[in-house]
């Protein structure tokens, strides 16, 4: 079966950078779009970055500029670095992959910016 394990999450000083990485295990094909969502404590989730299969990109608009999201699909791998953060960028982050026409999660790393 499909899943996805993340990597990279931690706590960093405003001002700082972190990578996080999601590598996708059971693929026999094409994943179609690959992403990161995030969800911060009493508050809803959301859409911070994502890339298609053909390299198109769509980003939040409160991280762009700061977040890079990247793939690599001999690995099924995508990468979300993270440059500049906030304190408001504290949150847990999802990634996700549209394959096969079903949506899957990946279980969540915690992202802490201390001001």
């Amino acid at each position: 079966q499909v899943q996805l394990v993340e990597s990279g999450g931690g706590l960093v000083q405003a001002g700082g950078s972190l990578r996080l990485s999601c590598a996708a295990s059971g693929i026999i094909d094409r994943i179609d779009t690959m992403g990161w969502y995030r969800q911060a404590p009493g508050k809803q989730r959301e859409l911070v970055a994502r890339i298609t299969n053909g390299g198109s990109t769509n980003y939040a608009d409160s991280v762009k500029g700061r977040f890079t999201i990247s793939r690599d699909n001999a690995k099924n791998t995508v990468y979300l670095q993270m440059n500049s953060l906030k304190s408001e960028d504290t949150a847990v982050y999802y990634c996700f992959i549209n394959y096969r026409w079903s949506l899957y999660w990946g279980q969540g790393t915690q992202v802490t910016v201390s001001s």
